[in-house]
């Protein structure tokens, strides 16, 4: 959410302010987080080349473009992405496009990664409760999601976005867009890029997101879920 502009408008400028010698500044604050398993984890749903890919290639891109967007903006290095993505409104027009796009990719993909190399099945405890409560149980869930990632013009995410009492809500989003923009904080989401499915599925996106629930590790979205309501889930 954005600060008030009359109280903080002298800590913005300094902010935001460029320094004498960009080229002393370190390469970047923001790193890769390695796969938490193996690439072919999640075969046969996911291939180990796609998985490789995305997450060697694509995601490292985010980050290396985020890095070099904020190299001459050395304050901004002390925002966590989840911060930066909030606060896009007060950066400089120069780079706003470039961190919305890059942080936005950067944040979704660490928390991909984060969910999936599991097994499936269904949710338990708590999170099932707020399933069937708010998206009307779990098979109706996935059609919805289902639906929803399959309705996304070009790139996207299809996301379920959690708020601090545990309500959940499903939100697609265009491109590397994260709910995080809005102050929501996401439970999950699947990345409907191609570059997430064409190597196996090509062209056939509900099958890929038909398959993708075999991969999931609920215990992982059930922490997602524990930490949301607790007020610790950054991204």
């Amino acid at each position: 959410m954005l600060p008030r502009r009359i109280l903080l408008l002298s800590a913005t400028a300094t902010l935001f302010a460029r320094p004498r010698d960009a080229a002393a500044q370190a390469a970047g604050p923001y790193a890769l987080p390695p796969l938490p398993y193996a690439p072919e984890a999640n075969e046969p749903h996911i291939d180990a080349q796609t998985m490789t890919i995305h997450h060697d290639r694509h995601h490292a891109a985010y980050v290396a473009n985020l890095n070099n967007a904020i190299k001459d903006y050395p304050q901004l290095a002390t925002l966590a992405p989840d911060a930066l993505l909030g606060r896009l409104p007060e950066l400089p027009d120069t780079i706003r496009t470039v961190v919305r796009n890059n942080a936005g990719g950067h944040v979704n993909h660490s928390m991909f990664w984060q969910i999936m190399g599991g097994k499936g099945g269904a949710p338990g405890g708590a999170l099932a409760a707020a399933i069937e409560r708010d998206l009307g149980g779990l098979e109706a869930f996935k059609g919805a999601f289902n639906r929803a990632g399959a309705g996304v013009f070009g790139s996207g995410w299809v996301f379920v976005t959690v708020t601090k009492e545990g309500k959940l809500a499903l939100a697609p989003r265009p491109n590397q867009d994260s709910p995080l923009l809005d102050g929501a904080r996401v439970l999950m989401g699947n990345d409907v890029w191609e570059h997430a499915y064409y190597l196996k599925y090509q062209n056939r996106r509900p099958d890929y997101l038909a398959a993708w629930w075999n991969v999931l590790d609920w215990a992982k979205i059930a922490a997602r879920y524990e930490q949301a309501m607790a007020g610790t889930l950054a991204i």
